[in-house]
């Protein structure tokens, strides 16, 4: 793995969302985040950014990754807690404008089938948080209608 990847544990239900490589690869309009956390946390280790203007999570977002999130494979890249977490939301018509957290695959495979029979684009967007020191990055942003494919390949290869 990549120094400073983030990926989900192995069997976890976000790893439906497509955040393995080899499904970034298989469908069209993934786009990751791995660049921009990368140059955000150098710029943090060489002390051009002070821990509160990395570490700045909304209130929600932490509650979201309290309550439901999905343990991440490692630590926290900020204060290397094992506390770090993936929380998955989706945005589209229909849903609130402020997105929807999915936390079930039950939710993900509802979603699945809105955005199917709804006309618009809905997009799932996968953060990463740690509740300890309110880190916060996207990791990676996918299209939900294409989702089913990713999920019916993630089942097929684990």
């Amino acid at each position: 793995m990549v120094r400073g990847m983030t990926a989900p544990r192995t069997g976890g239900w976000l790893a439906r969302l497509g955040l393995g490589e080899q499904h970034a690869r298989a469908i069209g309009g993934v786009v990751d985040h791995r660049l921009a956390r990368r140059a955000l946390l150098d710029e943090f280790r060489r002390g051009r950014l002070r821990q509160d203007q990395v570490c700045d999570a909304h209130p929600e977002l932490l509650r979201a990754a309290r309550s439901v999130g999905e343990p991440a494979a490692e630590p926290c890249p900020v204060c290397l807690k094992p506390d770090l977490v993936l929380v998955a939301y989706a945005f589209g018509p229909r849903l609130p404008s402020h997105g929807r957290c999915v936390a079930t695959t039950a939710e993900w495979d509802q979603l699945v089938r809105t955005a199917r029979r709804t006309p618009g684009a809905f997009s799932a967007y996968v953060v990463e948080a740690c509740p300890s020191c309110s880190w916060h990055h996207l990791v990676r942003t996918l299209p939900v209608s294409r989702g089913e494919a990713v999920a019916a390949r993630s089942s097929k290869s684990g």
